[in-house]
């Protein structure tokens, strides 16, 4: 009967692989099956996620600010000058 063990690996970049088994496993024909899983890919910000955020409406109950376009456009002014 057929015994299934999960094992983990990495590939060296030589793309060699080494593995080992666990002492309880016979010395015996073996049958290995490879699954490659490519990295995932990190997930791009939506406008959901900004919508979402800290900083969507965090000058909404300032009173010193009239127009926050304005009042970005001189943040900015000033941080590059």
């Amino acid at each position: 009967m057929p015994t299934t063990i999960q094992l983990t690996a990495e590939t060296t970049a030589r793309r060699e692989l080494v593995i080992r088994v666990p002492q309880e496993v016979s010395a015996s024909a073996t049958w290995i099956v490879l699954e490659v899983t490519p990295p995932a890919q990190p997930r791009r910000p939506t406008l959901g996620d900004l919508l979402s955020s800290e900083f969507f409406g965090m000058w909404r109950d300032r009173d010193d600010i009239t127009d926050s376009t304005d009042y970005a456009r001189d943040l900015r002014k000033r941080a590059w000058s």
